[in-house]
């Protein structure tokens, strides 16, 4: 007879996970002897050990003791089935994996290489960061809802970068971004954004409708300072972002 000490050294496993296959039933638990103490057979070794041997394997613990009483045939049966799972199993992790890795491309995982391309012009053009952000989550949301829309969009603000005067303009903007709604200087560079969007609205847009009226609202969700400044434009001009 054994203590559960000796039949865990037995089948090379922790006196913990005897008890572990007791509480979940796979192991038949013995009396206690008169001391109070466990005492197991050469019965329960093999028991353990082939316990050890299927969760060794990947084999759930829920599927152990279907399989522990499993004739040949059945057992063949489940054991094709479990490596079915565990094969799709790997196929998620790979895929999980390919995902945690493309993490290190930034932006590439969430944007395609257009807008990224796009967004880096920005950068290069002096546009500060946090307007850049900001710009990145919009585009976000319209890859989402409205993929085929990207090309036309992607062009409409290149050729918006083109405009001196527009860079111009966004750069201040985006630099404005660290100041107070209340602070003196914003009224006249909201001026500046309605004298820009005056003088262009007729310029040509994307032809593909998108949800405009969200993007906007999430822009001035995001900064009071930029409700101050857009708001009296309106949206037309947070389209040309």
């Amino acid at each position: 007879m054994l203590t559960i000490g000796q039949l865990a050294a037995h089948a090379g496993v922790t006196v913990r996970a005897v008890r572990h296959y007791h509480h979940v039933g796979l192991l038949a638990e013995p009396e206690r002897d008169a001391s109070g103490y466990r005492q197991y057979g050469a019965a329960a070794v093999v028991d353990l050990i082939r316990i050890k041997t299927l969760a060794d394997a990947g084999v759930p613990l829920a599927r152990i003791d279907e399989l522990l009483h499993a004739g040949p045939e059945q057992f063949a049966a489940a054991i094709t089935e479990i490596d079915r799972s565990l094969a799709e199993k790997m196929d998620q992790l790979r895929e999980h994996r390919e995902r945690i890795s493309e993490l290190a491309a930034g932006d590439r995982l969430f944007l395609p290489d257009d807008v990224v391309h796009l967004l880096d012009r920005e950068r290069a053009l002096g546009v500060a960061e946090g307007l850049v952000r900001l710009e990145r989550d919009v585009w976000i949301m319209l890859v989402a809802q409205t993929p085929q829309a990207i090309p036309q969009w992607v062009a409409a603000k290149n050729a918006a970068l083109d405009d001196p005067a527009f860079v111009q303009l966004y750069r201040a903007i985006s630099h404005a971004l660290d100041l107070p709604p209340t602070d003196p200087r914003l009224p006249e560079l909201a001026e500046q954004i309605k004298a820009w969007h005056t003088r262009n609205i007729d310029r040509p847009g994307p032809t593909v409708d998108t949800p405009v009226d969200m993007m906007f609202s999430h822009v001035l969700q995001s900064s009071p300072t930029l409700r101050r400044l857009l708001a009296p434009s309106g949206a037309d001009f947070a389209s040309e972002w």
